[in-house]
């Protein structure tokens, strides 16, 4: 069964700093590029930053140069490093597992979600 926990959300007040983790069971953890998204009410899911099994990331626009995804593969964790926070970033994040097979197809699982509030 897979499983992927996020933790550490919260309210944090504008400027302040977050750090979200995510444990993941049940999959290969080195097959799978990991990845956090963010939701906020009637919007759709929008990417915030991925990391592949050897460190490549990739960030939104909108977050990069204050936050920071990073893995490790020996705890099937990934992190999401918050800095700089903005009223903007409020939002339910969601950790993302994601394994692209040559033959196959595509599989990816979710977190059930972690709130983010930034407010004064």
């Amino acid at each position: 069964q897979v499983q992927l926990v996020e933790s550490g959300g919260g309210l944090v007040q504008p400027g302040g700093s977050l750090r979200l983790s995510c444990a993941a069971s049940g999959i290969i953890f080195s097959f799978y590029r990991m990845g956090w998204y963010r939701q906020t009410p009637g919007k759709q899911r929008e990417l915030v930053a991925t990391v592949t099994s050897g460190g490549s990331t990739n960030y939104a626009d909108a977050v990069k140069s204050r936050f920071t995804i990073s893995r490790d593969n020996t705890k099937n964790m990934v992190y999401l490093q918050m800095n700089s926070l903005k009223p903007e970033d409020t939002a339910v994040y969601y950790c993302n597992a994601l394994r692209v097979r040559i033959v196959g197809g595509s599989t990816d699982y979710w977190g059930q979600g972690t709130q983010v509030t930034v407010s004064s």
